[in-house]
């Protein structure tokens, strides 16, 4: 019989992983419609297309291991779509600013995350982490925002402290959700030891944080 969510941390990772990745596919096509020019449009379906291809990989992977995608995604959407929800860009440049927050914390955890577990899940993971990009295309915009209205900065920045509480906030409340990925979190130090383990981690991200909004040249 195979393992499901609740009891296999693998599975979570994975679950988790794809949703992130099939909704940041939605995302970035919205994002793509608001974009002011056809070059822009056309960087940012790109990077939609990335995401996608990353989500059918993981698919692929969790139907490999026995696995339903859509019951193993089914426990993390409502996190990740009240994350969304709560952080609905209102223009152009705050979605910009948004995927490339959120997706460089979402990076940081999965990142944490697959380092303890097997070498396979640990390759299938870090496979759909790499760089597609959007770094670059984020930092370029933004740079060419603040110097056409340098006032831009300063919105952006209060946007980007917003997204990071809210990313940080709905990935705790995941891990306190799933027994499995704090027990694995944990390390077998128990739950109290757990918590600690993930607190540290949590502030780990919040540095490469604000190192990704000084590239922005936003004040983090």
């Amino acid at each position: 019989m195979a393992a499901t969510p609740t009891d296999d941390p693998v599975l979570d990772l994975l679950g988790l992983l794809a949703y992130a990745e099939l909704s940041g596919f939605e995302r970035l096509a919205e994002d793509a419609a608001l974009a002011p020019d056809l070059g822009d449009k056309a960087r940012l379906a790109e990077l939609a297309g990335a995401e996608l291809r990353h989500f059918v990989r993981l698919r692929t992977e969790l139907e490999a291991r026995g696995a339903d995608p859509a019951e193993t995604m089914a426990p993390f959407v409502p996190a990740i779509d009240e994350f969304h929800r709560r952080t609905r860009p209102s223009d152009w440049l705050e979605g910009v600013v948004k995927a490339y927050v959120g997706d460089g914390i979402a990076v940081d955890f999965y990142r944490e995350v697959a380092l303890l577990v097997d070498a396979e899940t640990r390759e299938a993971v870090l496979v759909v982490l790499d760089d597609t990009g959007h770094a670059s295309f984020a930092v370029d915009a933004v740079s060419r925002a603040v110097a056409a209205d340098p006032v831009v900065a300063g919105r952006l920045a209060l946007w980007g402290r917003r997204i990071v509480g809210e990313a940080l906030a709905q990935a705790q409340h995941v891990v306190a959700e799933r027994d499995a990925l704090l027990d694995l979190l944990a390390g077998g130090a128990g739950a109290a030891g757990g918590l600690d383990t993930v607190a540290r981690m949590f502030s780990r991200i919040s540095e490469h944080h604000a190192r990704r909004m000084a590239a922005l040249g936003l004040a983090s």
